[in-house]
């Protein structure tokens, strides 16, 4: 009896023992992953490497990080390489020699990898345009004002002005277009990001309200203008960043440059519609125009920061959803964010959503906002 029952104590110490140290026995598709992410490893090291380096980190400035990246987003995006719908030579010769189990196997290592560390933004601290725009605008309130509300007859407001045709006019300028002053040449000075980051600037300021000039009719104005709504909006308010706003913009201004369309200015839209009109009816119209109340065109100040509250809906959510693949932005090399966002938008790489999106957004912008999630932990 008594070996009986050690036997049995021995037993059961023995199932306790196999069945505490042996592993649970992993299912099919454990096993198929694993077996996915060591081919798609040998894959990486083979043809790879060079430009994402072992770890998926970007080898230099513009290539993408993809250690720790969604496993959808990323078979979606060498899928995209392989049937040339994004633009690489290399990219799409090298994917063209994958096949479709490659291509999985390559995506399972990656989204396998923990994330690169981060690198500090070589740029130093974030400045956003808005910030960069009010500190150069400081050049412009001899003429302009403070605010972009012109006080000086014959000078333009500022204030809440479409930001794209803001830019397009500083060109016009600089290319003798238009009628230049002195103050002009320090345009000369500023690179594309600095314009850009000036017009948005003035594009957030509110408009002051006009009374009405001393020439000039603003009942008789009124009809006149039915030709000008169609492009410039309602009253004079633009809701397109390309045209410009007329309300509550200075009366001999509007005037001025109405008038320079039949000779100087290079418009042939504008010279058509301005053909019959007399000089008295271009004094009603402007008349018209300047006591009309306007708004600014942009929210500058909070623009970045509202923009990546859009993003994150998409780029922070928890879920991986293999129907609509969505990349991981965080972290993300900027450089390479920049040209992603800039291909969007010149539509030079396919996604409708993404180039809705981007359209509207100045380099100045797409900068600003590629430096902000390059400067995220990534997770």
């Amino acid at each position: 009896m008594n070996r009986f029952m050690l036997a049995v104590i021995l037993s059961m110490a023995l199932i306790g023992c196999t069945n505490k140290e042996a592993p649970p026995a992993k299912s099919t598709a454990e096993k198929a992953s694993a077996a996915d992410t060591q081919a798609g490893k040998a894959i990486a090291e083979r043809d790879c490497k060079e430009c994402h380096g072992l770890n998926g980190g970007g080898a230099a400035p513009a290539i993408p990080h993809l250690a720790a990246q969604r496993e959808s987003y990323l078979l979606a995006s060498l899928k995209a390489y392989k049937e040339g719908k994004r633009t690489h030579a290399a990219l799409r010769d090298k994917m063209g020699h994958m096949s479709e189990a490659d291509l999985r196997s390559l995506a399972a290592h990656y989204a396998s990898l923990p994330p690169v560390a981060n690198v500090p933004v070589k740029d130093g601290p974030l400045v956003f345009p808005y910030e960069r725009g009010k500190k150069l605008a400081t050049a412009c309130t001899k003429c302009h004002d403070e605010d972009g509300n012109s006080k000086i007859p014959g000078i333009p407001s500022l204030a809440g002005q479409q930001p794209l045709y803001f830019v397009a006019a500083i060109q016009e300028y600089l290319h003798a277009e238009r009628k230049t002053a002195p103050m002009h040449a320090m345009l000369r000075r500023l690179d594309k990001l600095e314009r850009e980051s000036v017009a948005l600037y003035f594009a957030s300021q509110t408009p002051a309200q006009r009374t009405a000039p001393a020439g000039g009719d603003v009942a008789a104005g009124g009809p006149l203008t039915a030709v000008c709504g169609g492009c410039h909006g309602p009253q004079g308010v633009s809701t397109d960043a390309t045209t410009p706003g007329l309300a509550s913009q200075d009366a001999k201004y509007l005037v001025d440059a109405i008038k320079a369309y039949r000779k100087t200015r290079k418009h042939e839209g504008m010279r058509h519609s301005i053909a019959d009109l007399s000089d008295r009816d271009i004094e009603n119209i402007a008349a018209f125009y300047t006591v009309q109340k306007s708004r600014p065109a942009e929210k500058g100040q909070t623009f970045i920061q509202d923009l990546a509250e859009k993003c994150n809906r998409c780029h922070n959510a928890d879920t991986d959803n293999p129907a609509m693949p969505m990349p991981k932005i965080n972290g993300q090399d900027k450089d390479y964010l920049i040209m992603a966002l800039r291909a969007y938008r010149d539509d030079r790489r396919e996604s409708t959503m993404m180039h809705r999106m981007s359209l509207p957004y100045s380099d100045s912008i797409i900068e600003s906002i590629a430096a902000l999630y390059a400067s995220q932990p990534a997770k």
